[in-house]
């Protein structure tokens, strides 16, 4: 029973092999079969395939020669539209596919090429007659650069006539770039052959290996033995119809599928083979995949487990990785928003404190206007309201000045204007700016100047008064009414002797400032809080502009300050010491060789003398006037007259009047001035003595070059100039270009003060019409605004000097504007305007502008 058992169990062993066995060779069957059959069917495929190949390559050339073709048309309608076609035809040269543009007007034989070359069309054939969306194309030929190349050409239709022709030449390497790189796994190989000359113009990158250089058709052949009369007549026949053809032929032992495809109708052709053991190879790949997939799915069941085990423990993996990564991007996203939401208060604070001080200049705008339209016929409160206004917009604009400053220090357009300029200038202007801002609250300021060798410098002055006007002013406001405040210029050693290195000094008894806020003083929009400091109105970016201005001009600033004692600024600069002998040679024409020098102050008296050695101008300094009326005595009788004397108004004991006769007996023809200090200079009045003056303190060499000057020439030129600067604008006749019509209406009226007229017109066409239109002489000047509709000033300046008329090119055209950083007055300059205004436009200013440029034209 146990061995029937046994047996039964062999038996159904076997029996379930031989089924097994017999399974597998059924499916080896069908699996052989089937890779038969695909074998045959992908053949067959890869046969249609190679065509649907070369009909793409075919469609891409085309579409090439057809986007050349249309763009050449484009081309002609432009160059046919142009003012000067062979300027636009330099334009169009020099590009990887159009290796050279030409053109020949009708009726000529020659022409000009891009490259400014002379062009003919001898050495280009076009009589196959070949086109391309109706533009011919000639006969492939070797380019100057030995590459080749073919021309297209077409008319230039201007009004319907043709005017010219356009011709193009293009490289067949530019072609080469749109083909795919290669196909059939690069084994195929692919020539393109221009039909007319049967040469073979490009061999594009990835075609098969290229074993000899094969120069046309029957080089091709020959090297690769094909060489039957029938194929070769056939292949002739495929030419001249245009036709494609595909055959085989073994190519050097092994059997190739061999092809000719013809492109734009023929005028080139694709030529080439196909090995056919590549054709076959994608059938065969195919068939071994499929044993392949068969093996694979057999070990693919027993490996599914331990692969999915694995995936299992990677998801795992992944899922903790993703939540670790997750986390670290939300702490990052939490600390992005922590930074973006303290950029946002500090963006929301400027944007709070800057409402609040421009708001405040504006309300008051804004309410003296309603008052001034309510008491109009009051002539006192107009004029108390008028004052109010443009005190407001005055210091509206300087918020906006500080704005517009940091902007271009920040974006780096800020470029130091470097010219010459004198200490004198820049206290006198500082000073004057200052002090009644001082006096307006009851304040003292006190200037000096000490150790100065050379009071005329190179710079850029007007940034200088920048950094002074940010440091004095701050000083005027953080100091309490009745505080004190010194502005001192101190002379250091030099470094070099081509450069005067000086230190300025801004120091108050005001506020003062905490430890704090003292290291971010020099940041941008920031200001001192506290309840005294609140109530001064500013942007928090004069410290930051101030900085930027002193590093730009290779300087240094630092500050100390302590709370309810004050601050103190030192600000160290060099500057270039310019060349010149013209002040030398003032006083050696005003016949000043020694002067003398009263002052208790012995080291006022030494600056005295440091600042003329330059001006061989020898000083003697006595400290009170016993001593100079001894030195003067004893240089009448000596023969060394001093033709020049400076008193100090403060010596103690000083009777001006007598001091005045005595020095005048002595030296009846030497001029006397008395020395004072600035907020002293109006209420003093120089003795009624012949050539007596008085002159402001801190001494300097141009002040009293001015002064002896008004001595001596008795202040008639300084009156008869006032007076011709008050009539001088009577009659005046201006062209104003302005599209806003308040801006023109106060243009106007500004002018009308002068007696002058103004035409307005709205944009810059109007004003090269109206100008042109005019009668020589009719206008004196141009006031041009630029941002203007249909034409901007620049434009239209140009056009106005291109005018052929006598005075389109001397006319003074000035610039009102508000664009006003540096690169817009260089670009008013460049467009041919006389000088650069930015609005609003000080009137001051504008008169000064039309003296220069108008009146004494």
């Amino acid at each position: 029973m146990r061995d029937k058992q046994n047996t039964r169990k062999i038996d159904k062993g076997f029996s379930l092999l031989i089924s097994i066995i017999l399974v597998f060779c059924i499916l080896g069957a069908v699996v052989f079969s089937v890779s038969r059959k695909i074998s045959v069917e992908m053949s067959e495929s890869a046969i249609q395939n190679l065509g649907e190949s070369l009909d793409l390559i075919k469609s891409t050339i085309e579409a090439i020669l057809n986007k050349e073709a249309e763009f050449q048309k484009l081309m002609a309608q432009e160059i046919a539209s142009a003012e000067n076609p062979e300027e636009q035809l330099r334009f169009y040269g020099g590009s990887q596919t159009m290796t050279k543009v030409s053109m020949i007007r009708v009726g000529e034989t020659e022409g000009i090429s891009d490259n400014g070359e002379v062009f003919t069309e001898e050495e280009l054939d076009f009589s196959a007659g070949g086109t391309v969306d109706g533009v011919a194309v000639s006969q492939s030929y070797l380019n100057y650069m030995g590459t080749w190349a073919y021309t297209m050409k077409c008319p230039v239709i201007k009004d319907g006539e043709e005017v010219a022709m356009l011709y193009v030449e293009y490289i067949y390497d530019s072609i080469d770039s749109s083909l795919p790189n290669g196909f059939y796994n690069k084994k195929a190989m692919l020539y393109i052959m221009d039909a007319e000359t049967e040469r073979l113009v490009l061999k594009p990158k990835g075609m098969g290996e290229r074993d000899a250089g094969h120069l046309n058709l029957k080089d091709f052949y020959r090297a690769n033995d094909i060489q039957e009369e029938g194929l070769l007549e056939e292949v002739d026949a495929c030419l001249r119809e245009s036709r494609d053809i595909m055959f085989n032929h073994d190519i050097r032992g092994k059997k190739a599928l061999n092809y000719m495809w013809s492109v734009n109708g023929g005028t080139i052709y694709l030529i080439g083979y196909v090995p056919i053991e590549a054709i076959q190879q994608e059938g065969t790949t195919v068939n071994k995949n499929i044993f392949i997939v068969v093996a694979v799915m057999l070990i693919a069941f027993f490996l599914c487990c331990v692969i999915y085990y694995f995936n299992q423990r990677q998801q795992i993996r992944i899922r903790k990785e993703q939540e670790a990564e997750r986390e670290l991007h939300n702490r990052q996203l939490a600390e992005a928003l922590q930074a973006a939401q303290a950029a946002s208060n500090s963006k929301t604070m400027f944007l709070s404190n800057m409402s609040h001080d421009i708001r405040t200049p504006m309300n008051a705008v804004l309410g003296f206007t309603m008052l001034l339209d309510r008491d109009a016929d009051n002539p006192d409160k107009v004029r108390e309201y008028t004052k109010k206004i443009m005190a407001s917009g005055q210091h509206l604009l300087s918020l906006i000045n500080d704005i517009l400053d940091v902007s271009k220090i920040e974006s780096g357009k800020v470029v130091l204007s470097v010219e010459e300029f004198t200490l004198n200038d820049l206290v006198s202007s500082v000073d004057a700016i200052i002090r009644p801002m001082a006096k307006a609250k009851e304040q003292k300021f006190y200037v000096t100047v000490t150790g100065v060798k050379h009071e005329r410098l190179l710079g850029d002055e007007m940034r200088v008064n920048q950094v002074l006007l940010n440091l004095l002013s701050n000083a005027v406001k953080y100091t309490p009414a009745g505080g004190n405040i010194w502005f001192r210029i101190i002379g250091l050693k030099q470094r070099s002797s081509q450069f005067e290195h000086i230190k300025i000094e801004v120091e108050d008894d005001g506020y003062g400032m905490t430890p704090e806020y003292l290291k971010t003083i020099f940041d941008a929009f920031t200001r001192a809080e506290n309840s005294t400091t609140n109530k001064v109105q500013g942007t928090g970016l004069g410290m930051a502009i101030t900085k930027n201005i002193v590093g730009l001009m290779g300087g240094t600033i630092d500050v100390s300050s302590e709370l309810d004692k004050g601050s103190l600024f030192r600000v160290d600069l060099e500057f270039r010491i310019p060349e010149g002998q013209a002040d030398r040679q003032f006083w050696k024409e005003s016949g000043i060789s020694r002067m003398l020098v009263v002052d208790s102050d012995a080291l006022s008296g030494e600056n005295i003398q440091t600042l003329m050695q330059d001006m061989d101008v020898a000083v003697d300094t006595v400290q009170s006037m016993e001593e100079a009326v001894r030195l003067l005595q004893a240089s009448d009788i000596g023969g060394k007259e001093y033709q020049l004397i400076l008193v100090d108004w403060d010596i103690p004991g000083l009777d001006a009047r007598q001091a005045a006769e005595k020095i005048r007996q002595l030296t009846p023809g030497a001029p006397l001035l008395f020395v004072t200090e600035y907020e002293e200079e109006e209420e003093v009045q120089a003795p009624p003595v012949e050539m007596t003056g008085i002159m402001p303190k801190p001494f300097f060499v141009s002040a009293l070059k001015e002064k002896v000057m008004k001595i001596q020439n008795g202040g008639r030129e300084q009156q008869e100039s006032r007076k011709a600067e008050t009539d001088s604008m009577e009659g005046l006749n201006f062209l104003a270009a302005e599209d806003n019509e308040i801006n023109a209406e106060i243009l106007k009226e500004v002018l009308s003060i002068e007696n002058a007229t103004c035409e307005i017109v709205e944009n810059g066409q109007l004003a090269v019409e109206r100008f042109a239109a005019s009668a020589e002489g009719e206008f004196d000047a141009i006031l041009m605004d630029v941002q203007m509709p249909v034409m901007n000033g620049y434009e239209a300046t140009k056009a106005i000097r291109a005018l052929n008329r006598g005075d389109a090119g001397e006319i003074p055209i000035i610039a009102m504007t508000a664009n006003a950083f540096a690169e817009d007055e260089k670009e008013a300059l460049r467009s041919g305007m006389n000088v650069h205004l930015t609005k609003p436009v000080d009137v001051e200013l504008l008169w000064q502008i039309i003296r220069q440029y108008v009146i004494k034209k």
